[in-house]
């Protein structure tokens, strides 16, 4: 099937039951499997967990269920205070599909998710792993759920040989054979845990595996060449200066527009991102003010990285006052990294 080799369902069956005993005994304790396995949870943790690390997505998590303890709670919320809140966690249209999305169930789902997987595919911001996430997590459901770390358990099993992303379809098809209506919540959480602490990426534990007598990568000493990966390209390099405009005990910032990359958060003014570095002569302030080069910064986005230039000048209250009446885009923010992207959170750290 698919090209792989799949295994007997005697063999499926005594190792899952395995895996699971593993599970019940070192699974990992998470903020978002406290309690009833409740949708808006689960699914608020599912959408925090993408491209971040649990200890870096739990304080969020737990802020957000504090000040947005139900969906309804989250869909009421103000856009400004979300994206905000969100701030550090990267992937900021993430930010803007949770908010659609909560106001999509409240509206057309009178504030219940509904548990038919198919179902939850039509909600805004939901793929295919989300939607198989929460309708096993939360519901109960048989639902493969693949995520990159089920994906590295299925390789190294089946040996699978085709290069990411390619392989997918197999991964998918050997992860198939593994689901089952028992403990299908408990099912997916227990790979991830595996995965994070024994089936890693680099040096994995076999030795404590409960999966390792059918692991064919194991067998061949081959564990760490899964899952088998392309050549990445190099990322692209842009360049730009951004502006820390000081005063008083804040910051000048910008709402920046809601569609593109950062959409609807607030950001320090910065000039275009380009692929050449900036002469100072190109350089143009939003505001007329001697300005200091005090040093630049690397930040990685998905598809480019970016090295900017920081600029830093101190304006008096009077000067403040009038760059905002001329300029009602701008505020003043109390200065916090945690209030801005950590693009340009860097800036303030400088």
């Amino acid at each position: 099937m698919n090209g792989i080799i799949l295994k007997s369902e005697a063999v499926v069956a005594s190792l899952r039951a395995g895996l699971l005993a593993w599970y019940d005994a070192h699974g990992r304790k998470l903020p978002w499997r406290e309690g009833a396995r409740d949708p808006y949870r689960v699914w608020l943790s599912e959408v925090m967990l993408q491209q971040t690390t649990v200890p870096h997505a739990a304080p969020y998590y737990e802020t957000f269920l504090r000040l947005w303890p139900t969906v309804r709670d989250l869909a009421a919320a103000e856009d400004g205070r979300v994206m905000a809140e969100w701030a550090g966690l990267g992937y900021y249209a993430r930010a803007r599909k949770l908010l659609e999305c909560a106001r999509t169930v409240v509206h057309d789902y009178d504030g219940v998710f509904p548990a038919d997987e198919a179902e939850l595919l039509k909600l805004p911001g939901f793929g295919p792993y989300t939607s198989a996430a929460v309708a096993a997590i939360a519901f109960g459901h048989a639902a493969n759920v693949v995520d990159g770390n089920i994906e590295r358990i299925m390789t190294r099993l089946y040996a699978i040989e085709t290069p990411m992303p390619a392989g997918r379809p197999q991964i998918r098809a050997a992860a198939a054979q593994w689901v089952s209506a028992e403990r299908a919540g408990d099912w997916p959480q227990a790979l991830m845990d595996m995965a994070t602490l024994i089936c890693r990426p680099k040096s994995p534990v076999c030795g404590e595996c409960p999966l390792a007598e059918a692991c064919v990568a194991r067998a061949r000493g081959e564990q760490e060449r899964f899952p088998v990966k392309l050549a990445k390209a190099p990322k692209p390099r842009r360049y730009g200066v951004v502006f820390v405009i000081l005063s008083g005990n804040g910051v000048v910032v910008e709402r920046r527009a809601d569609k593109g990359l950062l959409g609807g958060m607030l950001g320090l003014p910065h000039t275009e991102w380009r692929s050449e570095p900036y002469r100072t002569e190109e350089v143009m302030p939003p505001v007329s003010a001697p300005f200091e080069m005090i040093g630049n910064y690397e930040h990685i986005f998905t598809h480019f990285a970016l090295m900017q230039d920081v600029w830093q000048v101190q304006l008096s209250d009077e000067a403040l006052r009038d760059f905002l009446r001329h300029n009602n885009n701008f505020q003043l923010l109390s200065v916090s990294e945690k209030a801005l992207p950590t693009v340009f959170a860097k800036a303030l750290r400088l």
